[in-house]
């Protein structure tokens, strides 16, 4: 289970150099929209859907959107006739790296040439389903900050149902799950009064691939940049390491 924390960080640094953009309103609605499909169409007793509604709500996504999105999944919204389906595609950017693509879609055909687009003109190639998956297991987590006491950390881990935790920064931590396990592992985190700030469902590499190479190193970076820019595009992970001081000039 090597290489959650580097993709993390690589995120992180990325963020930090590239004063990266939030979600888009658009892929926040639709996020929404599927949960609430997925489940009953109450947040209360939908914990994907109560996330998700949490994240539209911290990017600024004003009631009303997220009223119209959440009927929209239940089927009660008359004015749409758009269905959006989740759909994984998968593929390999330059030097072999593997990539694994979540998207919400109501035109397969579309996302599908948009993404073949982004590949091909950054050195890689969107490729057949099952291609890279069997590399990457998927995972709850927990995002925590401002963590005091590692030894707490570890006891509310445990209790609920962690399978391991990293710190990530000095009072930063990232707690691991099954999927199954991610609600509990939440519940039990906050009753713990631990600052959970983000849950999500996130696909962990079993192994990585250095990229040392500058030229690759760009490309590899501006290809996941034009990925994650697509509306359809909800999520990219991809199993590299790099450098941080070869991250940074990756970007300029």
């Amino acid at each position: 289970m090597a290489g959650h924390s580097k993709w993390a960080n690589i995120k992180r640094q990325k963020a930090r150099v590239d004063a990266k953009r939030g979600k888009t309103f658009t892929q926040l609605s639709r996020a929404i929209i599927v949960a609430a499909r997925n489940g009953v169409p109450d947040p209360n007793g939908n914990f994907q859907l109560r996330t998700a509604i949490e994240k539209a709500k911290a990017a600024g996504i004003p009631s009303d959107n997220i009223e119209r999105a959440i009927a929209k999944g239940a089927g009660t919204f008359t004015d749409d006739e758009a269905a959006f389906e989740e759909i994984r595609y998968e593929g390999y950017g330059p030097g072999g790296v593997a990539i694994l693509i979540e998207a919400l879609t109501d035109n397969r055909n579309r996302t599908a040439a948009d993404l073949r687009a982004a590949f091909s003109k950054n050195g890689g190639n969107l490729g057949e389903t099952g291609c890279v998956s069997w590399m990457f297991d998927q995972k709850g987590v927990c995002i925590i900050q401002n963590v005091t006491s590692e030894e707490k950390l570890l006891e509310a881990s445990l209790e609920g149902g962690a399978e391991f935790y990293e710190m990530t920064d000095d009072d930063m931590a990232e707690v691991l799950a099954e999927v199954a396990d991610l609600e509990k592992l939440n519940q039990t985190l906050k009753e713990k009064d631990f600052d959970v700030t983000d849950v999500e469902l996130r696909w962990i590499p079993s192994n990585n691939i250095d990229v040392t190479d500058s030229e690759q190193a760009r490309m590899l970076i501006k290809l996941i940049d034009t990925l994650e820019s697509l509306d359809d595009v909800q999520n990219v992970t991809a199993n590299f390491d790099m450098a941080e001081d070869l991250m940074a000039a990756s970007f300029h």
